[in-house]
């Protein structure tokens, strides 16, 4: 993230709880940001130089104009004239590290060879809970080269309880072992 990104990211974060709309806010930047994901050239669209300024602002009262708060509508049409739309996904993770902060959220990214059920889910946030202190917001990833167990990373913790993580780590006693 750029320091641009968390200067503009910051500010809006200030604005959103400044009039008491922070959760909606990061709500609806993650649906954008989403959104701008799934469709990278239309961030290319807003970002192109070719296209007259007050024809790219348009394009943004036409997709967000109803649909968006318009504090963000703003905010998109601001990182448009300043030629910045790129640095939105940077400014909405500035934005959700100050809300997670002030929320006392951790994000804890979980890995597993199948998605889990909603039961795992809802007991390894419990336990992340304990661990932590913090609210606990899952971000579940599948990967078939776990093979089975769970890697979480959490505030910059790795805890490996995979199967792939066993077998490496008995390698690695075993080559120690015979050297």
């Amino acid at each position: 993230m750029t320091k641009t990104a968390e200067l503009y990211g910051g500010s809006l974060y200030d604005l959103a709880v400044e009039e008491n709309c922070s959760p909606e806010m990061m709500e609806q930047l993650t649906q954008i940001r989403d959104i701008f994901r799934a469709n990278p050239e239309y961030i290319g669209l807003l970002a192109e130089p070719a296209i007259a300024k007050a024809e790219r602002l348009s394009l943004i009262d036409q997709a967000f104009g109803t649909q968006a708060m318009p504090y963000i509508v703003n905010f998109l049409k601001i990182l448009c004239e300043e030629g910045m739309m790129r640095e939105f996904s940077g400014c909405c993770e500035a934005f959700r590290e100050r809300y997670n902060k002030d929320h006392n959220i951790a994000e804890a990214v979980v890995t597993a060879a199948v998605p889990l059920t909603a039961a795992q889910a809802k007991a390894l946030e419990a336990r992340l809970e304990q661990i932590s202190g913090k609210n606990i917001l899952l971000i579940q990833k599948t990967d078939p080269a776990v093979i089975g167990g769970m890697k979480v990373e959490l505030e910059g913790r790795q805890y490996d309880a995979t199967i792939s993580g066993r077998l490496s780590g008995v390698r690695r006693r075993m080559t120690e072992v015979v050297l």
